[in-house]
């Protein structure tokens, strides 16, 4: 039987984190609540997964470099699977726009700094960029936990190895 990769790896995460994504939003009707951090434990698992095949692996020199290597491969993979997803689904929902708009109007009512025609062109302004803010926020995140993830176990097992030699 043929190994799977990081990168297959990370295929399969990103479906599943896609998938458990969909159904989270499609029993719950937004995707404001605590069941969105089991798609960051499946991020974790994901990566975790192809570190460890690899800690695992007959590969003789396991430095930080190879480890990183292989967990960005499958991290970049996720990724881009749930930035796309990102990008798609707030653009085929644009409720979740409206959504947004109408609780950052109360916000900005509540605060009471500012009038309503200032309201109005700040609320437009946030749906004009809605899609292209949320995506950026979706690829910073996940590149920047995808790292943390990969750097902290890379070290860890590189730790390990050395303890049990």
């Amino acid at each position: 039987m043929k190994k799977l990769t990081a990168t297959y790896k990370g295929f399969i995460t990103g479906i599943a984190m896609v998938a458990f994504s969909i159904g989270i939003y499609l029993v719950k009707g937004d995707f404001e609540n605590n069941l969105q951090y089991i798609t960051y434990g499946l991020y974790v698992a994901g990566i975790l997964w192809a570190l460890i095949d690899f800690k695992n692996s007959p590969e003789e020199n396991k430095s930080f470099k190879n480890y990183f290597s292989t967990g960005f491969k499958c991290f970049i993979v996720i990724t881009f699977l749930m930035v796309l997803f990102t990008f798609i689904f707030t653009k085929v929902d644009p409720g979740m726009k409206e959504q947004m708009a109408v609780k950052y109007r109360a916000d900005l009512q509540a605060k009471g700094n500012y009038t309503p025609a200032e309201i109005e062109a700040m609320v437009q302004k946030a749906k004009d960029y809605f899609n292209t803010m949320l995506t950026s926020m979706a690829i910073f995140g996940y590149l920047v936990i995808g790292s943390m993830v990969t750097i902290a176990a890379s070290l860890f097992f590189i730790k390990q190895k050395k303890t049990t030699v």
